[in-house]
């Protein structure tokens, strides 16, 4: 592979996946062929039964400027349509998503970071949601995303004008959870995910489903609980003040 070529990263170890977006070039835009790819890519870690939690970030001093621009010339719209199914692969992957997040979190690069369940960011990265300096009809699912966040009046704010915002507003409005200090970032995000690969796959695949407003499988999670013994391992490991060793998503 020509290694100047746009493309994902990715690395795993110790139970995380890293996914890297890799266009320094262009600012880390995402080209239809990278958009394309990232459902596959993440399916691939999905099935991966060691990942235990996932990290998307960008090659070097930035996050993702949006889509490649000369990919929106195509009149069919498939660009728009590739996006959306590559946040919703995101959106839905099983496991504990984290954006860390540098300098321009743009459009699409947005819309990705949206799709994480959290987002950290260093001071000075930049936000927007910029569909209407395109003439761009910012879909559906996107939007409710970015509403449930920020709220509908910030969510209004960044749609209608596709302004760009700063950490300290994101962070005011609930589009980024925290902010970190230059060259503190990866060390907060590799602390960070070592805690959520020590904790309970199956309170957090209950809660990951259970926020997405989804209420009816109360009974299913219970049963999971009861079967794997991870609340009967919790309780054992915190009353013998060790390391409790969790088994679930591999039921007896």
């Amino acid at each position: 592979m020509d290694r100047t070529e746009p493309r994902l990263d990715h690395t795993v170890a110790d139970g995380v996946a890293i996914v890297v977006i890799n266009n320094p070039a262009k600012r880390n835009a995402m080209t239809a062929a990278m958009w394309l790819s990232l459902p596959g890519l993440l399916e691939q870690l999905a099935a991966d039964t060691s990942v235990r939690a996932l990290v998307l970030t960008g090659a070097g001093d930035t996050f993702c400027a949006g889509a490649d621009i000369s990919s929106l010339r195509d009149p069919s719209g498939a660009p728009q349509g590739l996006a959306v199914a590559a946040e919703e692969a995101l959106a839905t992957f099983p496991r504990p998503t984290l954006a860390a997040v540098r300098g321009y979190c743009v459009g699409g690069g947005s819309q990705l970071a949206a799709a994480c369940d959290l987002r950290f960011a260093e001071e000075g990265a930049s936000f927007g949601v910029t569909p209407a300096k395109l003439g761009i009809v910012y879909a559906a699912s996107s939007t409710r995303r970015l509403v449930a966040l920020t709220g509908p009046a910030t969510a209004k704010h960044l749609l209608f004008s596709g302004e760009l915002i700063g950490t300290e507003r994101a962070l005011r409005t609930g589009l980024i959870d925290e902010v970190l200090p230059a060259g503190e970032l990866d060390k907060r995000v590799e602390a960070y995910v070592r805690t959520l690969v020590s904790r309970s796959q199956l309170t957090q695949a209950a809660a990951k489903e259970f926020a997405t407003g989804r209420t009816d499988r109360d009974a299913h999670w219970a049963d999971q609980a009861r079967r794997s013994g991870d609340t009967a391992e919790g309780v054992a490991a915190f009353l013998e003040r060790r390391a409790p060793r969790f088994t679930w998503p591999s039921l007896p």
